[in-house]
């Protein structure tokens, strides 16, 4: 592997040089990172510095930079770390796919940060892979083309993270802004400047009691599309 990549992927790869002398630290980039995502989970990573780490984690802020260079590099650290393992996906691509968007959907929720969070570059962290990897299981003994695979996974993410990214500007608002939301839209939107979207509004499509609904409708409708183009192939 070459070694002029960034640090971060040469820790998380194994390639990292390990220092030979001087004593041993008290931290561990484990600790760290699991540290820093319980700060970023529970107050938003804006609430997340090195300072405050330090303090949570009760050392000098000094003592972390043995581990994690700046902010930037603990994040990218946060982002391999957090979704954890990928789950086991149940035979069928179709069920497979379902099952992995839904995790993934899952570990969106749980760390709503990973939506703000950017590394700037398709992903090369061996947990990121991971997914993928998965993600692409699911289709095994189809006969769509690895370049299909690969896009019809991304489809999933697209659609998985766009709908968590919703759900996340939702949930931050007022509970009443959540909770009335179709109200609201009731009282400004008119049929003459929004006619398609008042005939929606008018027919109670947007309610806030039925949170998962329009995932799993996209979800489905998603399936739906591969399975044309995997039956044409077959």
């Amino acid at each position: 592997m070459p070694t002029d990549l960034p640090r971060t992927l040469q820790v998380l790869w194994g390639v990292a040089e390990r220092p030979t002398r001087g004593p041993q630290p008290t931290l561990s980039l484990e600790r760290i990172v699991t540290t820093a995502i319980a700060i970023a989970d529970r107050d938003g990573l804006a609430a997340l510095s090195m300072a405050r780490l330090a303090e949570r984690l009760g050392c000098a802020p000094m003592s972390l930079y043995r581990h994690v260079a700046n902010k930037d590099e603990l994040l990218v650290f946060m982002q391999n770390a957090a979704p954890g393992e990928p789950p086991s996906l149940p035979p069928g691509w179709r069920d497979g796919l379902a099952a992995w968007a839904r995790a993934l959907r899952g570990v969106l929720a749980a760390h709503p940060w990973l939506l703000q969070a950017s590394m700037g570059r398709p992903p090369l962290e061996p947990g990121q892979l991971a997914w993928l990897d998965r993600g692409l299981s699911a289709f095994a003994g189809t006969p769509l083309s690895h370049r299909e695979r690969v896009e019809m996974v991304l489809a999933a993410l697209y659609l998985t993270r766009g709908e968590a990214q919703i759900s996340a500007v939702l949930l931050s608002g007022t509970p009443d802004v959540l909770t009335d939301y179709g109200a609201l839209l009731n009282r400004f939107v008119t049929p003459d400047r929004f006619p398609a979207l008042a005939e929606a509004v008018a027919a109670g499509v947007f309610r806030a009691d039925e949170p998962d609904r329009s995932f799993e409708v996209a979800l489905a409708r998603l399936l739906d599309g591969i399975d044309l183009l995997i039956t044409a192939k077959g």
